[in-house]
């Protein structure tokens, strides 16, 4: 969950990178997977789809026990609010969700209004027949996406 994750744990990260466009995303979720590389896009095991994860500078050390390296997935689920928005999480969000705006390299990121299904939800606009409307500003300040890479 993303309340569980310390900044502490993201220190050697050194780049996020997004396998799909985060502006159309109110959240996504996140976890820290045991990995076996560094770099590189990791393996998917999950219901859903991976929608973008974590790379590692080369000072990232691996666990002793396991030679992993901790880093983080990000996901979503098939009833998650893009793919169902008037569904489970028409309001509110997962736990571990947060506003894909607020993440950079070594910050957990945060829940903002949008990501908790408020005012300027993008999946909702697309439900209820109001995409095409002037946007309207973000009013948690939330820094616009990055692009894809």
């Amino acid at each position: 969950m993303s309340a569980l994750i310390g900044e502490d744990e993201l220190v050697h990260e050194a780049d996020l990178v997004w396998l799909e466009d985060i502006s159309r995303l109110d959240y996504v979720r996140q976890s820290l997977d045991r990995l076996p590389t560094r770099r590189g896009r990791p393996a998917y095991h999950r219901d859903g789809r991976m929608v973008g994860y974590a790379l590692l500078g080369p000072d990232a050390k691996a666990s002793r026990s396991s030679g992993t390296f901790r880093r983080r997935v990000f996901w979503l689920l098939p009833h998650d609010r893009d793919a169902v928005p008037d569904g489970l999480y028409a309001t509110g969000a997962p736990a571990e969700a947060v506003d894909p705006r607020t993440l950079a390299p070594g910050s957990k990121g945060r829940k903002t209004e949008r990501s908790e299904g408020g005012a300027v939800s993008p999946a909702r606009d697309r439900a209820w027949g109001l995409i095409g409307r002037p946007a309207r500003p973000d009013p948690a300040g939330a820094r616009s996406a990055p692009g894809l890479r």
